[in-house]
C-alpha cells in the first residue's frame, strides 16, 4: 500500500512540474526556453504555424484569452503588478497573433520580458519590442530573436 501512494503521490508531482513550466509559446515548434534562440524553420513548419495562428477559432481563443486576463486584472484596480504566469501568456497572444509565422517562446518575470525563437522578416522582428510594451504591466522587453527565413522541406 505504501509503494502505490509513493508511486501515486510521486506521479502527481511530476505531473505538476511539468505542467507548470512558464514558458509561453507561439507555436508547438517554438524553442522550449529562452535561452536557445531556435532552429532555422522549414516552409511546412512556417506555414502550418501561420496557418494554425490565422485560423478564425484560433483568433478567437487568443482574443477571448487577452480580454479574460486583462478583466481579472481590471478587477483588482487594474494594478501594474501582474503575475508573471499571466504577463507572459498575454504577451505571447498578442505575438501569436500580430506575427502568426514566428517561432517564439516569452518568459516573464517581475514585469521582465524575454522573448527568444525566430520571425521571417526584420519588419516582424521591429514589431516585436512595441507589441509587447502594449501590454499592461510589462516593465522591460529583451528580445533575443533572430531572422531565419525557412528553408525548403525536403523531398521525401
Amino acid at each position: 500500500m505504501k509503494k502505490i501512494t509513493l508511486l501515486f503521490l510521486s506521479s502527481i508531482l511530476l505531473l505538476g512540474m511539468v505542467a507548470c513550466g512558464n514558458n509561453a509559446k507561439t507555436s508547438s515548434s517554438a524553442p522550449d526556453s529562452t535561452e536557445k534562440v531556435g532552429d532555422v524553420p522549414t516552409d511546412q513548419t512556417i506555414l502550418a504555424n501561420k496557418k494554425d495562428a490565422t485560423s478564425q477559432i484560433r483568433r478567437d481563443q487568443l482574443n477571448a484569452d487577452i480580454r479574460a486576463r486583462e478583466q481579472r486584472n481590471n478587477i483588482t484596480g487594474g494594478d501594474t503588478n501582474r503575475a508573471s504566469s499571466d504577463l507572459a501568456s498575454e504577451v505571447r497572444s498578442k505575438l501569436e497573433a500580430n506575427i502568426p509565422s514566428s517561432q517564439l517562446t516569452v518568459t516573464a518575470k517581475d514585469g521582465a520580458i524575454i522573448v527568444s525563437g525566430t520571425v521571417q522578416t526584420q519588419e516582424q522582428l521591429n514589431k516585436i519590442n512595441s507589441l509587447t510594451k502594449e501590454i499592461k504591466g510589462v516593465k522591460s522587453v529583451q528580445v533575443l530573436v533572430k531572422i531565419a527565413t525557412a528553408t525548403s522541406s525536403p523531398k521525401q
